[in-house]
């Protein structure tokens, strides 16, 4: 292991719509992802050392049965959205992988009696490729993406994350991208969803209370997660919320929200795990 002083933090972050960091947006204001963008764009500053290597847990890939790990070398880019302009179908994101990272990834899970394979061919879904180009647009950090397992349970990906912390060590940033509020039904109505507005508030009270807890408390409430106010209004499926739990899973310490916005009609956050 490598000193304290490279020990990186973990995050848990939003990743917009899609491609809507780049493209005129027109579902709504044309300034709606504006202060996400700037924030992604800078969230780089906030961290003292630039990390040797990224793994990332992203909403967008999920794997029945186990754990998979991206082995490949030099990714493609999976353009897992629709019926956006012609020219986000074409968005570049060169950034390597890392099959030596995947082989340790993979080992140090099975250790831990988490079954997980290596998947040599796995591209850069958006939940990865579109924050990236902001947070570190030069494209030189090797990544590597992880799966969600399918079933979705939350103390299980926690235990993901627990089996993960000991690379925070080795100088690597773990980096769950989701969004803490995702009915994308009422999102949809914009500046109209009152309904997104007050129940993304309650949720996002209730995730900012339960970052500040012990992580023994915070990742029990985690666990519980269906039971908080405005819980299954908030993530009718939850997979946008499973990659905070594998980042909680990295900390024995506190958290805190680092980020809040509302974007169309509902309150969004970010965090910081210690």
């Amino acid at each position: 292991m490598n000193s304290q002083s490279n020990r990186q933090p973990a995050f848990y972050i939003p990743h917009g719509g899609g491609p809507c960091f780049f493209m005129d947006w027109t579902l709504g204001p044309a300034d709606t992802w504006d202060k996400m963008k700037g924030w992604l764009q800078n969230l780089s500053s906030s961290i003292t050392t630039k990390p040797s290597a990224i793994i990332v847990i992203s909403a967008h890939w999920e794997t029945e049965k186990q754990i998979y790990v991206s082995g490949n070398s030099q990714p493609d880019l999976i353009y897992d959205y629709y019926g956006f302009p012609d020219h986000t179908y074409n968005l570049s994101y060169p950034a390597p992988g890392s099959p030596q990272l995947a082989s340790e990834i993979a080992n140090q899970l099975n250790r831990d009696n988490i079954k997980c394979d290596i998947d040599g061919s796995r591209g850069f879904d958006h939940g990865t490729f579109i924050p990236f180009k902001l947070i570190y647009p030069e494209a030189d950090i090797p990544i590597v993406q992880l799966s969600l397992r399918a079933d979705l349970d939350p103390e299980f990906h926690i235990n993901v994350g627990r089996s993960l912390s000991s690379f925070r060590d080795n100088n690597i940033l773990i980096v769950g991208s989701g969004m803490s509020y995702h009915n994308l039904k009422e999102m949809m109505k914009g500046e109209d969803a009152t309904d997104a507005l007050d129940e993304s508030e309650a949720f996002n009270s209730w995730l900012n209370e339960s970052s500040l807890l012990n992580s023994a408390e915070r990742n029990q409430q985690l666990i519980n997660w269906a039971s908080a106010p405005s819980a299954i209004a908030a993530h009718p499926r939850e997979e946008h919320l499973l990659p905070l739990m594998v980042i909680a899973g990295t900390s024995t310490d506190k958290a805190e929200n680092i980020f809040t916005d509302k974007v169309m009609g509902a309150r969004v956050s970010a965090y910081r795990f210690y």
